[in-house]
């Protein structure tokens, strides 16, 4: 008499357990420490600095379009502009016409952009030693692939 072997799908075996959402963020929570870490040595945070970098490569820019560039709202971007104005990194000049407005990193916001992306770079040779570099690289494709398998599912608007 034969014995029936049910045979194991890959999927079964594969299967992820827990929730992939919780542990993306939790990856993400430690990375953003070493980040974090590094950068708050010059003032700034890893939004701040994001925002300034986006500046400093596309200003003189219009917020609408600063925003697209950065993926979040006008009013997320505005919000996230006051303290780098207030800090005198970045400025907001009158543009083309009465109603237009060009957001331009001042020189001050040039040279804190230059401090922070030391920074920025010990924080990711932080990252690479640590994982490893053939484990980040893989990572990073994987993020890409991701993202691409992803990209139907946009909404627009990130606040970021």
């Amino acid at each position: 008499m034969k014995t029936l072997v049910k045979p194991i799908a890959v999927a079964d075996v594969l299967k992820p357990q827990g929730c992939t959402n919780l542990k993306l963020r939790q990856l993400m929570r430690r990375v953003a420490q070493y980040y974090d870490a590094e950068l708050a040595k010059t003032g700034l945070k890893t939004t701040q600095y994001s925002l300034l970098s986006h500046v400093v490569k596309l200003g003189p820019i219009r917020a609408v379009d600063l925003a697209g560039a950065m993926r979040m709202s006008t009013s997320t971007l505005s919000r996230n502009l006051q303290p780098l104005i207030a800090a005198g990194w970045i400025e907001v000049n009158a543009g083309d016409d009465a109603r237009s407005r060009l957001i331009t990193a001042t020189d001050a916001g040039q040279t804190k952009r230059t401090e922070a992306q030391r920074k920025w770079r010990i924080a990711q040779e932080g990252i690479n030693a640590t994982l490893g570099i053939a484990r980040v690289s893989a990572l990073h494709a994987l993020i890409d692939e991701s993202l691409e398998l992803l990209s139907p599912l946009e909404s627009g608007d990130d606040d970021v």
